[in-house]
C-alpha cells in the first residue's frame, strides 16, 4: 500500500514573480519593438464549426496578426476574413512562399488535411490542425512524419487535457494512488444529431466521405485521447457504432468502442449526437480506489489519499492551462515548455478509432493499423 498522500500535493501552486521581473534591465527600444513584434498566422480552411471560437481566441490575442485567409470555398473565406481583418486570398500556395507568415491555423474537412499538411511541412509552417489529424491512419502516420521532419510546432484541438479533474487523475495513475487499475470508461456525448446541428454550413461533418467518421468519431476522438493520455497505449480495439436517427444518411451518430491497453487495463468510450444528457464523463476503478466524473464535478475514494471518501465532490483542483490553440499561439511566439500534442500522438488518436470503426464492422478486435 503507499503512503497516504497530503490532500495539497496535487494542486499546483504559482509563485509571485513580481521582484524577480522587477530586478531585470529595462528593455532597449528595439529590444521592446522585437518583443512587441505579433505572431503572423493564416487560416487555412473555414469549415469546422469550431472557426467562430478561434476566430474569437484570435482577435483576443494583442500578439496576433491574421494576415491571410484561404478557403477552397472562396465565398466561405469572404464571410471569415473581415472578422480577423485579414487578405482572402484565393491559391494556399500564396500563404507557403509568404516569409512572413509564420504558422496556420487549419479548420478545412477533414479529407483535406492530408495536402494542406504536407503543405505547411514543406513550407516549415508551424501548425495547428483541427481533429482528427487525418483521414485514415496511413494519412496520419504520413502527415505525423513530414511534421516531425519538418521540425515545426505542431498542436491539435484536444481542449480536454485541459480539465482540472483529468489533469488531477493523470497525476494519481502515475503515483498509484487508485493501485493497480482494471477499467476506466469515459463518455462524451450531446445532441447534435437531434437539434439538427449539422443541417446547414456543418453539413461536411456528417458527410464520412469529407470528415472520415460520424457522430461516434467526431467527440470520442477527445475521450479517447483522455484515456490513452492517462493509459498509454492501446494494444486492440473493437466496438459497436451506429446509425440512429437517419437524419444524416450514411453518418454514424452513436457508439461504444472497446479497448485493451498495453499495461492490462480495459476501456470503453462512449459518444454520439443523439444524447439529451452526458451527466457521468468518466469512472476508473483500481484495486485500492475509486473516481468518478459527475456533473462536471470529481469524487474521489482511496485508501491512500487523506479525505477522499467519495461522498463529497473533491474541490482541490490544478488551474486549467490555456486552451490549445491558445497553447499553440505561446509556442510559436517562443515561449518554453508549452504543452503541445505531438503529431506522433495525434496520429496514434487516428489509428485506434479506425480499429474501433474496423471491429464494428467485422464484429472483431483490430490492432491499430
Amino acid at each position: 500500500m503507499n503512503p497516504k498522500i497530503p490532500r495539497r500535493e496535487f494542486v499546483q501552486k504559482v509563485g509571485y514573480a513580481g521582484a524577480a521581473l522587477a530586478a531585470l534591465p529595462a528593455l532597449s527600444v528595439a529590444g521592446a519593438e522585437a518583443a512587441a513584434k505579433p505572431v503572423v498566422l493564416a487560416l487555412v480552411g473555414c469549415a469546422h464549426i469550431h472557426t467562430p471560437g478561434f476566430i474569437s481566441v484570435l482577435n483576443r490575442r494583442r500578439d496576433v496578426e491574421v494576415k491571410y485567409v484561404w478557403d477552397h470555398d472562396l465565398a466561405r473565406a469572404r464571410r471569415r476574413a473581415p472578422h480577423l481583418d485579414a487578405e482572402v486570398v484565393p491559391e494556399v500556395e500564396t500563404i507557403w512562399s509568404d516569409p512572413e507568415v509564420q504558422g496556420i491555423v487549419v479548420c478545412s474537412e477533414t479529407n483535406r488535411h492530408y495536402d494542406l499538411v504536407h503543405g505547411a511541412a514543406k513550407a516549415r509552417k508551424h501548425m495547428f490542425v483541427e481533429k482528427p489529424l487525418g483521414m485514415s491512419a496511413q494519412q496520419s502516420r504520413s502527415m505525423a512524419s513530414a511534421i516531425q521532419q519538418a521540425g515545426v510546432h505542431f498542436t491539435t484541438g484536444y481542449f480536454m487535457r485541459g480539465t482540472p479533474a483529468h489533469i488531477m487523475l493523470r497525476s494519481h495513475l502515475a503515483n498509484g494512488t487508485f493501485g493497480k487499475v482494471t477499467r476506466v470508461q469515459a463518455w462524451n456525448c450531446h445532441g447534435g444529431s437531434l437539434g439538427g446541428w449539422f443541417d446547414t454550413e456543418w453539413r461536411w461533418m456528417a458527410d464520412p466521405e469529407q470528415s472520415g467518421v460520424g457522430g461516434f468519431g467526431d467527440l470520442g476522438t477527445h475521450i479517447l485521447d483522455i484515456l490513452m493520455w492517462m493509459c498509454g497505449d492501446v494494444e486492440s480495439a473493437t466496438g459497436d457504432i451506429k446509425i440512429v436517427t437517419g437524419r444524416y444518411e450514411n453518418c454514424d451518430e452513436s457508439g461504444t468502442g472497446l479497448l485493451r491497453f498495453k499495461n492490462g487495463i480495459t476501456g470503453s468510450i462512449t459518444a454520439g449526437w443523439v444524447d439529451v444528457a452526458n451527466p457521468v464523463s468518466l469512472l476508473l476503478s483500481g484495486t485500492e480506489g475509486h473516481a468518478m466524473i459527475l456533473n462536471g464535478d470529481l469524487y474521489l475514494q482511496s485508501q491512500n489519499l487523506e479525505s477522499a471518501d467519495g461522498k463529497q465532490p473533491w474541490k482541490e483542483l490544478p488551474p486549467p492551462p490555456s486552451a490549445p490553440l491558445e497553447q499553440f499561439v505561446d509556442a510559436v511566439a517562443g515561449k518554453p515548455d508549452v504543452a503541445l500534442v505531438t503529431p506522433a500522438e495525434a496520429a496514434a488518436r487516428v489509428s485506434v478509432m479506425e480499429a474501433i470503426y474496423h471491429g464494428s464492422r467485422d464484429r472483431r478486435w483490430f490492432g491499430p493499423a
